[in-house]
């Protein structure tokens, strides 16, 4: 089946596109007016000890700034493509067309998979090689199409609006960030302006209104009243969110695989099995974060791999170790190395947490 393209013309198309970008864009708006209330009203209007009113502009610009920074890396890092090399040729393609049965259309992916030696290890419940019918490619390992962005993408977590883009494997990192630096954001907001919160609403003819003069004063209440509130709502949403996919991380699944356990060959069977990539706690997040503690926090890409293959938990006897020999791939050819994934010492780690193979763990 030849790939599907958008019949939209070109008005229709602008405007779809720019519709995506309204979540981002409400986004932005919270953000430049928290500052306002915040940074404004508060620190500069209503504060008036200096001591206290430097210590909260330095934490709340350092985390602004880190927030800013990972809301950036998630919504403009290219989401991660398939390669070439798992894209049908129009040979093979025609031959896959032109079968008749499931079976021979079946016989053509696996021999393609064969001949290009493509690390598949996960499949479809009838243990059949995944193929994406829209891109005309079989699918890596944790990849999944994005109905969305209309291309296949590597291990693809979920279409978020707010960032108007995929979490996959390029941005997951950042997007945890971004949701943690977000929760912190909010939280420090609402523990600094608890304070005149209490004040404000206990003693509310502290600021008169009737000059003129004392109305901007009266503006500035309001303001800090409502970040208050506001913060507090985000922070609620955020803290149950965050949670999860700090989960997520220590368990090595994405929200995808959460709700569709992938299927590994076990013991001559397939099964699924949602913590098939489970490495422990620690080695899951060392694949997400990377080997360099000073750089775990920072919005820069430290992610281990390349997003096509993953070492796994559980290898059956008839397939190449955890550690087995694996490629690097890439559409510059020249770029083609071994795969090794990981260190020699995350290695050593990982050699630890290998199941054999008569373990079962089906969901």
């Amino acid at each position: 089946m030849a790939p599907r393209f958008c019949g939209l013309g070109t008005p229709c198309s602008l405007c779809l596109r720019a519709a995506k970008w309204l979540p981002v864009l409400f986004i932005v708006i919270v953000v430049v007016w928290s500052y306002y209330a915040y940074v404004l009203q508060l620190n500069l209007f209503t504060i008036t000890n200096i001591i206290e009113k430097c210590f909260y502009l330095i934490i709340y610009h350092v985390l602004l700034v880190m927030f800013l920074w990972a809301y950036w890396q998630t919504i403009f890092t290219e989401i991660g493509t398939v390669p070439k090399q798992f894209r049908l040729p129009p040979s093979e393609l025609d031959r896959y067309e032109a079968g008749e049965t499931d079976e021979a259309r079946r016989s053509v992916l696996e021999g393609f998979t064969q001949k290009q030696n493509l690390p598949i290890y996960n499949r479809t419940v009838m243990g059949e090689i995944r193929y994406c019918e829209r891109c005309v490619q079989i699918k890596p390992d944790r990849c999944h199409h994005c109905s969305v962005c209309g291309v296949c993408v590597l291990k693809l977590d979920h279409h978020c609006p707010w960032v108007n883009n995929c979490v996959s494997f390029t941005n997951y990192k950042f997007f945890v960030l971004f949701l943690g630096y977000a929760l912190l954001y909010c939280l420090f907001i609402a523990a600094t302006t608890l304070q005149y919160f209490i004040l404000f609403w206990k003693f509310p003819s502290t600021f008169p209104s009737s000059t003129s003069q004392n109305q901007l004063t009266v503006d500035g209440k309001f303001h800090i009243l409502f970040v208050f509130f506001v913060s507090i709502m985000f922070a609620i949403s955020l803290v149950s969110l965050f949670g999860y996919h700090v989960f997520l991380v220590l368990k090595n699944r994405s929200t995808l695989e959460s709700f569709r356990a992938p299927i590994f060959r076990l013991n001559h069977a397939w099964v699924q099995d949602k913590d098939g990539f489970s490495l422990g706690a620690c080695n899951n997040f060392i694949e997400v974060f990377g080997e360099d503690r000073r750089k775990w926090f920072l919005p820069v890409a430290t992610s281990l791999g390349d997003g096509v293959t993953y070492p796994q938990r559980c290898i059956d006897e008839d397939q190449d170790g955890l550690l087995g020999p694996r490629h690097r791939w890439a559409d510059d050819d020249e770029s083609e190395m071994a795969y090794t994934g990981y260190s020699n010492h995350h290695t050593q780690s990982l050699e630890e947490v290998v199941v054999q193979s008569n373990h079962t763990n089906p969901v």
